[in-house]
């Protein structure tokens, strides 16, 4: 893992969330690039060009941002961007070959029975690069017990378990595999090829509606340091991918990191 992208928001998590980006960074001796993009909505006749004032003030906001924290000797990179969110942050991850991108529950949001905000919801419903979602104020610690949760074990997408196979190595963790039969199960789902395989300890089978209603089930007797999901159109956040919103009640995993892999196949 080389790359890592924090996007920054304005939320009152922002420092504690930049903070253990750099901790995970140092563990891999990852680049860590720390952006802001803004847009401009413009009214009809409007003749102020502020193109430059935003893009300083977001300049200076990050750098104001990244001094509040200790970098540690990492390889910190700011730089701020124009455009829509969702676009402007694929174009800079393939830009910038990212490996991971590091984010906040909420990002700006200020209710309290949110887990996932508008910003962070978008980030992990509308594109498929591989994302941690860190808990707020969680401090950074080695990555021991993964749990790593499916509906199916078929993977035809190259490098689709890079990022769980990094952390595995550098922490020499744990992975166990929990497979859920739901009543999307098609034969073969549950085949484990050689890959998926060379890196699991234990595999538990089980029946529930969803993915997400197995990882309920089971991953307190698990107590992982870390959730592993796959992105699926009908996978893991299903019942929440209606909405770019997440509430808690809807998912109680609030104080465990969530490691997003892009879809398998």
């Amino acid at each position: 893992m080389k790359n890592i992208l924090v996007p920054v928001g304005s939320s009152k998590n922002a420092v504690s969330h930049l903070q253990y980006a750099v901790d995970f960074a140092k563990a891999f001796g990852a680049k860590l690039h720390v952006v802001q993009i803004y847009n401009i909505y413009t009214k009809a006749g409007t003749m102020i060009k502020v193109d430059h004032i935003l893009e300083r003030e977001s300049l200076e906001f990050l750098k104001s941002h990244v001094a509040k924290v200790d970098t540690k000797g990492v390889d910190v990179h700011i730089k701020t961007f124009k455009g829509k969110l969702v676009d402007t942050i694929e174009l800079v991850c393939k830009s910038l070959d990212i490996d991971l991108i590091l984010i906040e529950p909420r990002t700006n949001s200020v209710r309290e029975e949110v887990y996932l905000g508008k910003t962070s919801g978008k980030i992990i419903k509308q594109t498929n690069i591989p994302a941690l979602i860190v808990p707020e104020g969680y401090t950074y610690k080695p990555i021991i017990y993964i749990l790593m949760a499916l509906k199916s074990a078929i993977i035809k997408k190259e490098n689709a378990l890079n990022p769980l196979m990094d952390i595995k190595n550098q922490f020499k963790s744990i992975v166990n595999l929990l497979l859920v039969k739901t009543p999307y199960h098609n034969e073969g789902d549950f085949d484990i090829d050689e890959k998926l395989s060379a890196i699991i300890t234990n595999t538990t089978y089980t029946e529930n509606a969803t993915t997400f209603q197995g990882v309920l089930e089971h991953y307190k007797d698990n107590d992982p340091d870390l959730l592993c999901v796959v992105r699926r159109k009908r996978g893991f956040f299903t019942k929440l991918w209606e909405k770019n919103t997440i509430l808690k009640k809807d998912f109680q995993s609030t104080t465990l990191p969530v490691l997003v892999l892009s879809g398998l196949k």
